[in-house]
């Protein structure tokens, strides 16, 4: 008899303890999302911050003009470094201020809390990523739409767009194939760039130019310049392969770059994940008086 009432005793306590851990559990929310959105907001305001930064020392170490300044490389490995030191800055910042100020966990096993620490700061990382990206996205919408307004409200912009001066790689290419010892004066020469233009930008899509856009550009170049056949077909397969060159360029640089970027958002990603970690454990050692 005294053996049964201990067993539902024991029973009764250890049903207690567990159903009080379950509602402590249940009432608890795994994810602090004041401490997270307030990481975030930091993080990206300290990216913001140091990307300004960033560009204003790199502006003022270059120069237009030659042999003045720092050079190409140096300049992008600089870039590269920099962008390295600003997500692991603003990123173990962000991260610890979300795993500082989150919610202390009640009856939560140790393996549980450093795994809910860790992705505090990792969703305080995603929502800084999406908060820059967008402020950048709008950032540069609006000076898009604020440089085709000016472009389209100038008369003189709208002329040196008909005329084809427009300071683009791609332009002065067309002008090249257009060079000639004589000035001949003609009002549709915006209009036979563009169509020039046209065929080279296709040509390089189809990574050839066919015979037919060749020899119509060779004549339109011998007649225009008044250099031989010869010479004009010289001059559109040297100025095509300086294109196919300058794309090609292009594309490894594009490539390159978003590589590192990927790197060092990877980067910022794994140093607020430890940083939160630290300010949780700095959180749960904070003694109530």
């Amino acid at each position: 008899m005294e053996q049964a009432t201990a067993s539902r005793s024991t029973s009764s306590y250890q049903s207690g303890v567990t159903g009080s851990a379950v509602n402590n559990e249940a009432n608890s929310s795994g994810v602090s999302w004041a401490a997270v959105i307030g990481g975030g907001f930091v993080t990206a305001a300290l990216s913001l911050i140091l990307l300004a930064l960033g560009a204003g020392l790199g502006l003022s170490s270059v120069s237009f003009w030659s042999n003045g300044g720092v050079s190409t490389s140096a300049l992008g490995s600089a870039a590269i470094i920099w962008l390295i030191l600003m997500q692991i800055m603003s990123s173990s910042m962000g991260g610890y201020l979300a795993g500082r100020l989150r919610t202390k966990w009640a009856n939560i096993h140790t393996d549980e809390v450093y795994f809910r620490d860790t992705a505090h700061g990792f969703l305080a990382w995603a929502v800084a990523l999406v908060i820059t990206a967008a402020f950048l996205a709008s950032a540069a919408t609006s000076m898009a739409g604020a440089t085709a307004s000016s472009g389209e409200g100038t008369g003189s912009a709208r002329a040196a767009q008909a005329e084809g001066r427009e300071s683009t790689p791609g332009e002065y290419l067309i002008d090249t194939l257009f060079r000639s010892d004589r000035t001949t004066p003609d009002s549709n020469s915006a209009s036979v760039r563009g169509e020039a233009g046209r065929i080279l930008a296709n040509s390089l899509r189809q990574r050839e130019v066919s015979a037919e856009d060749k020899t119509y550009l060779d004549n339109l170049i011998a007649a225009r310049t008044g250099i031989s056949q010869t010479d004009a077909d010289k001059r559109v397969s040297d100025v095509f392969a300086r294109a196919q060159q300058t794309a090609e360029m292009a594309r490894k640089t594009v490539a390159h770059s978003l590589l590192w970027i990927f790197l060092a958002l990877l980067i910022g990603a794994f140093c607020a994940s430890c940083a939160a970690t630290i300010g949780g454990r700095q959180r749960d050692h904070v003694v109530i008086v």
